[in-house]
């Protein structure tokens, strides 16, 4: 009889950068409460301040075009976890490295989507990506 672990079911520890973990916060809110979330939407906008309203429309967008095209269950745990899931790693990994390695990006979101058409799912991902590099604060693994 398998017995599930905190680290089999999360094997990742949280992310070390804030700005990773702003975005995490908002994927998780999203994922477990609809993209008009009001605690995500709030989070972002303490944080970016006037400029909220990118990052939390791209946020939205990267979250529908993953439910649309997504083939296999993408995992997310809750808010309050500080371990990941492994498809929270490959998202945050994702957005880290969508710029600097595109063809890693590409590889993850294949893994994550269970397909090879991504590339819708992929420019949402860099736009959110580039939102939060934009504002000052990227996100990196």
């Amino acid at each position: 009889m398998a017995v599930n672990t905190m680290s089999s079911v999360l094997p990742r520890t949280g992310p070390a950068c804030p700005n990773a973990r702003l975005a995490l916060f908002a994927i998780r809110r999203m994922g477990a409460h609809g993209l008009a979330d009001a605690r995500a939407s709030y989070a972002l906008f303490t944080t970016f301040g006037e400029g909220f309203r990118r990052p939390l429309m791209l946020t939205r967008t990267m979250m529908a075009d993953i439910a649309a095209h997504s083939s296999m269950p993408v995992s997310i745990a809750p808010c309050c976890c500080g371990r990941m899931t492994a498809s929270e790693h490959a998202l945050l990994t994702i957005l880290a490295r969508v710029e600097v390695a595109p063809d890693q990006a590409r590889w993850l979101m294949q893994d994550l989507l269970g397909h090879r058409n991504v590339d819708g799912v992929l420019a949402s991902a860099a736009a959110l990506a580039a939102a939060f590099a934009d504002e000052g604060r990227p996100v990196t693994a």
